[in-house]
């Protein structure tokens, strides 16, 4: 496979004009580039410049109103939210991420919630920024149904991800980043894609029957991880990001790549300021990560990332000649 290598300046540049060929404003194109790039740069690969590609698609379609101002209002001292309108995720968080900080700063703890948004990519990127800025931080969305409830053969929940990251000193934040399915969506449609089979236990066909077959499993449901008990994960997840804001459950969200409505999906932040609790939260953290990563061979999320990303700042990050190509070219993209 061909790759092209860029710059993550060249990156964003060339995602920012093509979003604004698809139909965005400057400000959501500058938005949807820092979060795709900032994806490809953490290795996430699925979700990062090739994802950008369904943004594309759906800005042109209308399913994201590129034009959207989100609408921010404080509810209350510690409560944030956000009106999407249509548009995309990012530019909501973006504007009232300031704001979020500093109630959570006052009042030691602080919510963010929005409604009305397409589907946000990569979670990560959002816990990631408040632990940056020094805040303990829980994220969770929903999105269109594609996963069977527990007990269930039809499609309820979308992956329903959530994510959670805490600053440490000394080094990258933890940072956790997983669906309530036992897959994420990209990762079937990618093995569809490629005649692969996909592992037992990923999902069901459209008969209800369990499937190896990706392209049986994207006709069918995807199944939550660990059975029941992914399944609840799922409605809690549901509940925060939907139920709160107002917006569509998951079941009632307009489906992924067809008709002309976006999913109007919801998403819920919670960040925590962990100096409210006395110093040295973060000198802790470090300790506890480097014991259970030295002393008991743990995996601590986040820390992969944070060194791809590094390495991403000084070599760029590459993509398939075919995503880059794609995006280059897209109609109404200046040279």
């Amino acid at each position: 496979m061909t790759m092209k290598t860029l710059s993550l300046d060249e990156a964003r540049t060339l995602c920012e004009r093509a979003a604004m060929a698809a139909g965005s404003s400057p400000k959501t194109a500058s938005s949807l580039a820092k979060a795709m790039v900032a994806a490809g740069a953490d290795g996430q690969a699925s979700v990062g410049l090739a994802h950008f590609i369904d943004y594309l698609e759906d800005l042109r379609t209308g399913r994201i109103d590129g034009q959207a101002v989100p609408e921010i209002t404080r509810l209350a001292p510690a409560i944030v939210t956000s009106d999407a309108r249509g548009g995309a995720a990012h530019p909501g968080f973006d504007l009232a991420f300031d704001e979020l900080v500093s109630a959570a700063t006052v009042c030691g703890v602080a919510i963010f919630s929005q409604k009305n948004s397409y589907t946000c990519g990569s979670l990560g990127y959002f816990t990631g920024r408040l632990a940056e800025a020094g805040f303990v931080s829980l994220a969770t969305t929903n999105g269109p149904p594609i996963v069977a409830g527990s007990g269930g053969t039809k499609a309820v929940y979308c992956t329903n991800p959530m994510s959670f990251a805490a600053p440490q000193a000394g080094g990258p934040p933890l940072l956790i980043d997983q669906s309530s399915s036992a897959t994420a969506f990209v990762n079937v449609r990618k093995a569809a894609q490629d005649g692969q089979p996909i592992p037992a236990g990923w999902a069901l066909d459209s008969e209800g029957n369990p499937t190896t077959d990706a392209n049986e499993a994207m006709k069918g449901v995807l199944l939550a991880f660990g059975g029941a008990r992914g399944a609840n994960i799922a409605l809690m997840v549901e509940v925060l990001s939907a139920g709160l804001s107002g917006a569509n459950w998951s079941v009632d969200a307009p489906p992924f790549g067809s008709g002309a409505e976006g999913p109007g999906t919801g998403m819920f932040v919670l960040a925590i300021d962990p100096r409210v609790f006395g110093p040295g939260f973060e000198e802790r953290m470090h300790a506890q990560i480097e014991r259970l990563g030295g002393d008991y061979g743990v995996h601590i999320p986040g820390l992969a990332k944070a060194e791809a990303r590094r390495k991403s700042a000084e070599q760029g990050i590459s993509v398939p000649e075919e995503v880059y190509q794609r995006i280059a070219e897209w109609p109404g993209v200046s040279s």
